[in-house]
Formats: structure tokens, C-alpha cells, sequence
């Protein structure tokens, strides 16, 4: 079968491991996904339809049903491109393909591609502690710094990443080396190593506050994910009830002008916060049906979070830090949160005496992540990764340079296209499914192709259950596929993997529709049943 299905087949075991050893669903068994009759609107009817012609040539069953969806009510009015290629050069279906359009979360796969092409599989980022000062009897005369490196993960749920309670007790014990016992100054969250604003300026603002926005600089804690806990008030109208849970951030003042709605009326809490002052607001409604549950939020203040709960662990140790915690805002230690008026200037990173340092997942586990997660705060990590890399600054502007160096270094012609974050929550990016599928057969060519594929996932696995459903095992598993899904927005790319065969019949890509008025799960079995037929092409 070639080296190409090798690595699509250890792609299917690495992401059923990373799924807790979820195996894709099984299905009915279908000998000849093709055989689907094709309908024009998109449901299972099993009516025939007459093959379609164009230029005298019989089109394949694809393009067919591409042609007849276009104009059923649910597409009808939308934005509808696609295009679909076998890497050897056949085009399999063909719609609208240079058009540009909202990508939503199918970015990751250039973000991700990029930095794994870039960086390298193995690349892990690394969080140090240094001090400035001196020790003397077991007291540092000075302050205790927790230098970010960029590492996405600390404090992170995800089963990749180094629990806390564990990375905390590997920095306590370098105090231990180190010989410091006590600290007489203060413990800084130092998150310099990322420049520039903490979140990208053209995110729509409601977006801001949720868990899906958590910018960041250098130094995070749970991903800059603020839990707290909702319910609702005793009757409609009243105050909706809201706690913060973790991490624990005493700093922060909540104004909740938020109330209770009618039942049936759903969740429309938005948070409102800012990284300037300790204050977030909560507004909008909480119907009074609805149970209590835990909404999770941005915290702007990930390094000064991080500093503080390391801070606390250490005082379970017996090690106190007589200084408190500080973060480091515009080159000065900052203690107070609501200041306008900083400290003195922080140390520079190279004037630091080093103790010891810890490394994150390798960038594989982290790409993985942000595919199969669709994890934001993971991919604007890795763009302004690559920029703060490749040109020393992880300004979105340098990041912007330093991606369009991976693709001239893929052949990949970005000149019609726009790109305004690695997550997609932009809506200003504007990508086409000729740019998309020209990466990823880019991207077959990478060095790192046989890592980049791994992270991807499969119609059927984990976080992909529903996908195709009503195909057989062997149809799902040859779908290695990405979402993309934000209001109006619903995308799939990636690869299809063949039968038999071997490079030159794996079929790349990209199905984008934009400015759907129907919700996603009536465009969903549309976009299944295209994949199935590109899966019968090969």
C-alpha cells in the first residue's frame, strides 16, 4: 500500500490513544458509499437522480451532488465552496474554489501544520526559575522568578501535561538545591518572553471574556481559564448567582448584572473582563430551568495567577515569600493589580542567576491537542511561537511574517488569502479552499508529514463520533478530517486516505460554507455525504 497509508495508519492508533483508547464507531456496513442516491436536499432519499453532464463529460457522483445541494433551502444563499483533488493532479469536485471565506477552526491546521514544519515535532517549550539577589543562611535577599517560555500547558487539564501539584513540587525542590528556605522578596510570574497584546484585537467583543479568548503572554496557568460557578436566582428577574471556583484569584471584584429568564430561554451569560484592572462583569440571562453548572471564563492575568499559586504551595512547604507575588506589566514588577503606578523595573532575564528550569509536552502532543480540542489558546500559542522563534517578537505582526516564511518554504502561494490569528476566532480571516488544500498537499511533502497527520482526526474517533455515522468502519477511518464551526460557518479539510494505492491517490480537501441561516446540524449531513462520495473516488 505504500508509505503514504503507513502513516495515515499509525495516524488512527496515535489518535485512538489520545482518545483513551477509543476505537472509531462502528457502523452499518456500506460495500460502496457512492452508491448513495443523490437528492437535492441532501436527506436519504433513495430516488435516483439522471447523471449530469458538463462539456460532454460525465461527471463523477460528487460533483453531481455538489451541483444539486448548491441550490436546496439549506445552501441556497450561502456561501458554498469546495475543492476536492487527488494528489497525482485529478480534481474530484470543484466549486467556487478560489473564493475566500471564513475558515473558523480548519486555521488550526495551518497553524498547527506550520509550527510542526517550522519547529519541529519535538520542540518543547521551557519555564525556568531564576533569582535576583543573594542568599545568605538559607534566605534569598531578593526575588524568586517563574520565566515563561511560552508553555501553553502549565496547570492544564489535559491528560498531556504535567499536573500541578507535581510541576510545583519539581520547582520546589530546585529551591531545595538552590538552598533557599526562605524568600525575602516577592515571586514573579515573568511573562516577557511573548511581546505585544495578550489577545488579538479583531475577536468580536463578546468573545473577549469567554474561555474561547484566553490571550496570554509568556507565563500561563490552566490555559487563562477562569471557572466559575452559575446558577439561577430564586425567581425570573432575579440576580443570577455566581462564584468564582478555580483557580482561586482573590484579587478579582465580579459586578454580576446578570438575571434570571423565563424557562426555555437558555444560557446567555457573557463575561466582560479587562487585563488593566481586576474587575470582570457578568451580564446577559440564565433561564430558571437550566441547572447549575460551571462557566468557564478568561482570566488576563495568567502570570500573576500562575505566581500566586505556586506562592501558596510553597507556604504548605514551609517556604515563605515575604514580598507577596507580582506579574511584570510594560518592563516593571507589578504588585497591585488595580495600580496605575508599577514597581521598580524587573530584572533582565539574562541578569537572573538560573536554578533550574521544566519542559513542556513535546509540540506534537500540543498540535494533537489543539486538532482534535480545537483548542484556541494552544493556537495562537504556536503563531506567536513561530514569530517570537523565527524573528524575536511574538507580536501578531512578526507572527504574521514568520508564517508566511513557512509557506514559501512549502511552495505554498499565500498572496490571496488574509490571516489574522492561529485559532480562527477572527473573523477577519479570510482563507479559500484552493489555499487550504494547496497547504495541506504541501505539507504531505514536509519532512514532519508523518507527525502533522497524527494530529489530525478521524471521522468516527474522538471528538469526531458523529461524523459519517451511517458509513462503514473502513470509510470512517480513511477520513482524516478537521472542523471548523462558529456562527454561520461550517468547514471541513483534510485527507482521504485510499483504499489501495498509493500517494498519488490520496484525495485532499477543503468544504467551506458561510452565511448559513440554518444551524450546523442541518448543513452537517450535507458535508458528510460529500465526504463519503470523495471516500467511493479512491
Amino acid at each position: 500500500m505504500g508509505r503514504i497509508n503507513s502513516l495515515f495508519a499509525s495516524a488512527a492508533a496515535v489518535l485512538a490513544m489520545a482518545s483513551g483508547g477509543l476505537a472509531p464507531a462502528q457502523a452499518n456496513q456500506r460495500t460502496n458509499p457512492g452508491s448513495y442516491a443523490l437528492t437535492s436536499s441532501g436527506g436519504h432519499s433513495t430516488e435516483q437522480t439522471p447523471a449530469v453532464r458538463e462539456g460532454g463529460r460525465r461527471q463523477n457522483r460528487t460533483q453531481e451532488y455538489v451541483g444539486l445541494v448548491s441550490q436546496n433551502d439549506i445552501l441556497k444563499g450561502s456561501q458554498f465552496s469546495i475543492l476536492a483533488v487527488k494528489v497525482g493532479g485529478d480534481t474530484i469536485a470543484s466549486r467556487n474554489p478560489d473564493t475566500r471565506m471564513l475558515p473558523a477552526s480548519n486555521m488550526k491546521l495551518i497553524t498547527t501544520g506550520a509550527a510542526i514544519h517550522a519547529l519541529g515535532p519535538d520542540f518543547r517549550y521551557s519555564t525556568r526559575l531564576g533569582y535576583s539577589g543573594q542568599i545568605r543562611d538559607g534566605v534569598l535577599d531578593g526575588d524568586l522568578y517563574i520565566i515563561g517560555g511560552g508553555d501553553p500547558t502549565i496547570a492544564s487539564k489535559d491528560s498531556m501535561a504535567v499536573p500541578r501539584f507535581f510541576l510545583f513540587s519539581q520547582w520546589a525542590g530546585m529551591l531545595e538545591k538552590a538552598g533557599i528556605r526562605e524568600i525575602g522578596g516577592r515571586i514573579i510570574g515573568d511573562g516577557r518572553y511573548f511581546d505585544g497584546p495578550i489577545e488579538k484585537d479583531s475577536w468580536a467583543y463578546h468573545d473577549i471574556g469567554c474561555s474561547d479568548a484566553c490571550g496570554g503572554d509568556g507565563l500561563c496557568f490552566y490555559e487563562n481559564i477562569q471557572e466559575v460557578k452559575v446558577s439561577a436566582g430564586s425567581s425570573v428577574g432575579a440576580p443570577v448567582c455566581a462564584a468564582p471556583v478555580f483557580p482561586t484569584t482573590p484579587w478579582m471584584r465580579y459586578g454580576i448584572n446578570a438575571r434570571t429568564g423565563k424557562a426555555g430561554t437558555g444560557d446567555n451569560l457573557y463575561y466582560f473582563p479587562t487585563e488593566y484592572v481586576a474587575y470582570g462583569e457578568i451580564v446577559g440571562s440564565y433561564a430558571i430551568d437550566l441547572k447549575p453548572r460551571t462557566e468557564t471564563f478568561s482570566n488576563k492575568f495568567g502570570a500573576y495567577t500562575c505566581a500566586y499559586q505556586f506562592f501558596n504551595y510553597l507556604k504548605t512547604k514551609g517556604i515563605e515569600a515575604k514580598g507577596g507575588v507580582a506579574d511584570v506589566r510594560m518592563g516593571r514588577i507589578r504588585t497591585d493589580l488595580d495600580s496605575q503606578e508599577y514597581g521598580p523595573y524587573a530584572a533582565k532575564v539574562d541578569d537572573l542567576t538560573v536554578i533550574g528550569g521544566t519542559q513542556s509536552p513535546t509540540l506534537k502532543e500540543i498540535a494533537l491537542m489543539t486538532n482534535l480540542k480545537s483548542d484556541n489558546f494552544y493556537a495562537e500559542t504556536l503563531l506567536r511561537t513561530l514569530g517570537r522563534r523565527m524573528h524575536h517578537s511574538a507580536t501578531y505582526d512578526s507572527s504574521y511574517v514568520a508564517l508566511n516564511d513557512v509557506f514559501k518554504s512549502l511552495g505554498v502561494d499565500a498572496s490571496g488569502v488574509q490571516i489574522r490569528d492561529g485559532s480562527g476566532l477572527s473573523r477577519h480571516n479570510y482563507l479559500s479552499p484552493s489555499f487550504i488544500v494547496s497547504f495541506l498537499k504541501a505539507m504531505m511533502g514536509s519532512p514532519a508529514f508523518g507527525d502533522y497527520i497524527q494530529t489530525i482526526g478521524v471521522a468516527g474517533g474522538a471528538h469526531y463520533e458523529s461524523r459519517l455515522a451511517s458509513e462503514s468502519t473502513d470509510v470512517r477511518n480513511r477520513v482524516h478530517l478537521k472542523s471548523g464551526s462558529m456562527n454561520g460557518v461550517r468547514c471541513y479539510s483534510g485527507y482521504i486516505e485510499p483504499r489501495d494505492g498509493t500517494k498519488e491517490d490520496v484525495i485532499v480537501f477543503s468544504i467551506m460554507t458561510n452565511n448559513a441561516l440554518v444551524r450546523a446540524s442541518q448543513v452537517d449531513p450535507i458535508l458528510d455525504r460529500i465526504m463519503a462520495f470523495l471516500a467511493s473516488e479512491n
